[in-house]
């Protein structure tokens, strides 16, 4: 419970913000392939959606470029509501700011596991189903929460930057330093970003052999385990709020201590 708690409490280091963003990888990708099964767009990818608009306009297709904005506009809004939702928290003095969006995301996750077939055939205003809109704003949600914990160094919910960074690093590795070069004009990989940038491609892989073949064999009822992992990574920064705030109400509700009598003659 207390690991749990400081994974997504207040105060960060790089160990938290390194397993934290393992775990959401893994999560992330398991999302990202399930969820290509059940509606075929990847809805973590919004350099797919800004191109689909590009092409499209240029096409005249209207409906495509429809539901791409819809998509764009519901990953963006995930992305704003983990922001207003973790300065909300920090102006509260709360604990729980990083724990708060991984909570709605777990809810959201549950609604969808227990309605997504329901939802596949919801329309809405933007030509694409209620489930996909669902899909980039728990995607939005994720990756804002990633971002501001580690300060944009980590990302979870798509993989471009972190195959770049991964190149540059193995890049760098590679490199031939010429014996006589200077040290301080030496070329090295910093070994701690390269294994952390390796692990976090190497779990969300996982999470997508393993949200892929959930959804294939078991349905959207899978996502209730990946849905509990978010659960428990959020309830005890949560609880250690309810219970400070708690002790604040019934010190605000204790009687005042009675002045002493005066003393009689």
């Amino acid at each position: 419970m207390r690991l749990l708690r400081h994974l997504t409490g207040r105060h960060r280091t790089t160990v938290t913000n390194r397993t934290l963003g393992l775990l959401l990888a893994f999560n992330a990708g398991a999302i990202n392939a399930g969820g290509f099964l059940v509606v075929h767009m990847y809805t973590s990818h919004m350099t797919g959606f800004l191109s689909l608009v590009a092409d499209n306009l240029v096409l005249g297709n209207m409906t495509l470029v429809l539901s791409a904005i819809g998509t764009l506009w519901a990953f963006m809004s995930g992305a704003g509501s983990t922001a207003i939702l973790v300065n909300w928290a920090r102006h509260q003095h709360l604990r729980s700011g990083f724990a708060l969006p991984l909570l709605l995301e777990a809810v959201l996750m549950l609604l969808f596991g227990l309605m997504g077939a329901i939802t596949l055939g919801w329309r809405t205003p933007f030509a694409v189903p209620l489930t996909v809109l669902l899909l980039a704003y728990i995607m939005g949600l994720q990756n804002a929460v990633v971002t501001k914990m580690s300060s944009a160094q980590i990302r979870t919910t798509h993989m471009t930057g972190i195959v770049t960074d991964l190149g540059i690093e193995m890049g760098k590795a590679l490199y031939w330093n010429r014996s006589g070069t200077p040290r301080e004009s030496q070329v090295h990989a910093n070994q701690t970003r390269l294994r952390m940038f390796a692990s976090l491609l190497g779990m969300f892989t996982a999470g997508g052999v393993v949200g892929a073949a959930g959804f294939k064999y078991v349905g959207f009822i899978w996502v209730v385990p990946l849905a509990s992992i978010l659960l428990a990574l959020s309830l005890p920064p949560l609880a250690a709020d309810r219970q400070r705030l708690a002790q604040l109400w019934r010190a605000r509700r204790a009687p005042a201590p009675a002045e002493d009598a005066p003393a009689r003659r």
